[in-house]
């Protein structure tokens, strides 16, 4: 029986491929550990996952769990396929590291030159330190692309997301400078607050998050205070192919919800994986494998991998409108 570490969209994947004879005959057993994103939890997690003997580990979804994560998995070979992880932290770097999604560098680029375009030209910005692999190097790039463009970060707000964080406070720094728009690099929960207080000491300013926020957890929690709001997905969620249609129709009936970003990455990882693991060579590792029998039919885009790992994806920029994620123009956002 082959392990493999894994969550939710996993479980699916996992399941579907059992029930259709396992990876070269063997069931796939599925063994779950939650890193909390917390620094020393996700080391224990990491090292009772070798002790474990896993195959692979599909994840971590944050680039701050995988400072921690990937190199304790790195002391016994073992592979990581994160589903998610964007940091420049993580690009380019021959390790045990495998990435579905593009790199920070390219989202932020994406993300300067279409609020250029939107007429925004002085950007305030928050970010969660919290995540700082992710969120410094995603400012870092998208600092440098907009300057470019010809506009301006003219204020920088760092913070570490706690239960007590004075979101007013942030916001408030956030607006000194005098910008005419604000843009939040955190997760979902964050950047609905951040919402609410942006909407309240300067309603008529344009507000975007990068794609860390991107779930339905976002419209849940900010309801009308992130309508308008830009953000970034990497999948088409108006999919309407047969592919995705199957994989939906399964996805709810399996949790009773709709799937997120995060959901379809995981799965995409998660089959890469099994395609992998299935083809595998006598004696190959398991990086080896996912390298040498790309590229991959993932649930709306090919997968494919240059010598370490890295891979390329498509993403659609939205706005938050009715309640909804509304894709925009594609003359603006291309």
């Amino acid at each position: 029986m082959k392990k493999l570490y894994g969550f939710v969209a996993r479980v699916l994947a996992v399941e579907q491929i059992n029930r259709a004879g396992g990876v070269q005959g063997r069931k796939i057993e599925l063994v779950v550990r939650d890193d909390a994103q917390n620094r020393e939890t996700a080391t224990k997690a990491a090292s009772e996952l070798v002790a474990a003997k896993v195959e692979a580990v599909i994840g971590p979804f944050t680039s701050g769990m995988a400072e921690v994560v990937v190199p304790v998995l790195a002391g016994n070979d073992t592979l990581a396929i994160s589903p998610t992880v964007t940091s420049m932290d993580f690009v380019g770097k021959n390790d045990n590291l495998v990435r579905i999604n593009r790199g920070s560098r390219d989202n932020a680029r994406d993300y300067a030159r279409v609020m250029f375009r939107r007429g925004e030209r002085k950007v305030a910005v928050a970010c969660d330190e919290r995540n700082r692999s992710f969120t410094l190097s995603w400012l870092n790039e998208f600092r440098a692309a907009f300057a470019k463009q010809g506009g301006e970060v003219v204020a920088e707000v760092a913070y570490e997301s706690r239960p007590d964080t004075d979101f007013g406070a942030v916001v408030g720094a956030m607006l000194k400078k005098g910008p005419d728009s604000l843009l939040f690099v955190a997760g979902a929960i964050d950047v609905a607050r951040l919402a609410q207080q942006a909407r309240r000491q300067a309603p008529t300013l344009p507000i975007g998050a990068s794609e860390w926020a991107a779930s339905e957890q976002l419209i849940e929690l900010g309801g009308k205070v992130v309508e308008g709001l830009l953000i970034v997905q990497n999948y088409d969620r108006d999919d309407d192919s047969p592919r995705f249609n199957e994989f939906r129709e399964a996805y709810f009936k399996r949790f009773q919800k709709n799937p997120g970003y995060s959901a379809v990455a995981a799965y995409d990882a998660a089959m890469v994986l099994f395609e992998a693991l299935s083809r595998r060579a006598d004696g190959e590792s398991v990086k080896a494998a996912v390298l040498r029998n790309g590229p991959y039919q993932g649930l709306q885009q090919r997968i494919v991998f240059d010598a370490n790992g890295d891979t390329q994806r498509k993403v659609f920029f939205t706005e938050i409108r009715d309640g909804a994620y509304r894709k925009l123009d594609e003359t603006l956002s291309r």
